[in-house]
């Protein structure tokens, strides 16, 4: 088996979440395998940036998920084990690259999002990165007056 340590980005702009579909039709969110030595942080940051043209820096941890699949190229089962952070975006401003095989993606309303994405669990991390997220904003707006 071989095993993949990824991270990702849970990226808002307001109550809106940054979602992919990826060329397998399922609505994902942005993320990457770890490499060359970069650290969790700097791996989401940059998926972000590489597969949505979306500047964004990071709040919060947001978790973990894991899973598995096997791999018809590698002839093997693939274990994916992703970190994920709470991310604000810089402005609404995105690129999809399709040349990565991404056919479409943006920011989504929350509500209309859980709907569209594909798997449970990415599902629940949106929803409790969201909570995370506007602890994170009352806060920043309790600094501003404080």
């Amino acid at each position: 088996m071989i095993v993949r340590n990824c991270a990702g980005g849970v990226v808002f702009s307001g109550d809106e979440v940054l979602i992919l579909k990826n060329d397998k039709n399922q609505w994902v969110l942005p993320k990457g395998k770890i490499r060359n030595g970069l650290l969790p942080t700097e791996t989401a940051v940059g998926r972000v940036k590489y597969e949505a043209g979306v500047d964004a820096n990071i709040v919060s941890t947001a978790g973990e998920t894991n899973y598995e699949f096997f791999s018809l190229s590698r002839k093997q089962e693939v274990y994916n084990r992703i970190i994920w952070y709470v991310m604000e975006a810089v402005d609404k401003g995105y690129e999809i690259r399709l040349e990565e095989g991404f056919k479409a993606g943006g920011f989504y309303p929350i509500d209309k999002a859980l709907d569209m994405i594909t798997h449970n669990q990415d599902k629940s991390l949106v929803n409790l990165s969201y909570k995370k997220y506007l602890e994170f904003k009352n806060y920043e707006i309790d600094e501003i007056y404080a």
